[in-house]
């Protein structure tokens, strides 16, 4: 079946087969967040992006293989819900932004900085840093050698616009800056992009939008 992204709390995950990488994205909780299970097809460790919420739900897209690590792409509690259970039901290393740590309440193995690699059996995510939505907020880059990137970016960045900056301009400009100079600046139009609620977009569909966004200022 063909990979959409589409996926509604209660309902199935929908699964983007790669060549060296399995990404099933299942949405939980009440605020409809995305979660994302990485599976190395070469060696079938996994990842976990975001422990949002419901964590039987995530358990059960884990499967008795369980996984390898966990990372938390900011400090808001939507997006740790469940990590304390996941983690301790797993055994899995916890990673965050090194600037957003301090605010999620499960202790952060590894402290992530902008450029740091986590990786899935023999995938390497690069992380990039971006301020505005949180101090720590990280994306994570999925360079395929065997077509195109897939960045993960939490609330960064979605369909329509970047994340919340609760009307503050500054935490605004900051975050349009980030996002077009670590994201935008960096890779292709083909890039998939998985946020941490609702629909994937990719950066080619949101590109032409960027003067738009800053002009509104949200």
């Amino acid at each position: 079946m063909t990979y959409t992204g589409e996926v509604k709390v209660g309902g199935p995950a929908d699964v983007h087969e790669l060549a060296d990488l399995m990404i099933s994205k299942v949405a939980v909780g009440s605020m409809n967040n995305n979660a994302y299970l990485l599976r190395c097809r070469a060696t079938d460790e996994q990842l976990l992006i975001d422990a949002a919420a419901e964590a039987g739900t995530l358990l059960s897209l884990i499967g008795d293989d369980g996984i390898a690590s966990v990372v938390t792409t900011h400090r808001h509690g939507d997006h740790w819900g469940a990590l304390a259970e996941v983690a301790a039901a797993t055994g899995a290393r916890t990673y965050a932004g090194a600037h957003d740590a301090e605010g999620i309440p499960v202790a952060t193995d590894v402290l992530v900085g902008d450029g740091d690699t986590i990786t899935v059996g023999r995938v390497t995510l690069t992380a990039r840093h971006l301020v505005g939505h949180t101090p720590g907020s990280i994306a994570l880059v999925y360079d395929d050698p065997h077509g195109h990137p897939h960045v993960f970016t939490g609330d960064c960045l979605f369909p329509g616009g970047v994340g919340n900056t609760q009307g503050d301009p500054k935490a605004f400009a900051r975050l349009i800056d980030d996002v077009e100079r670590q994201l935008f600046d960096r890779l292709p139009d083909e890039t998939w992009v998985y946020p941490g609620h609702g629909n994937d977009t990719t950066l080619g569909a949101e590109r032409p939008h960027l003067a738009e966004w800053r002009e509104r200022g949200w």
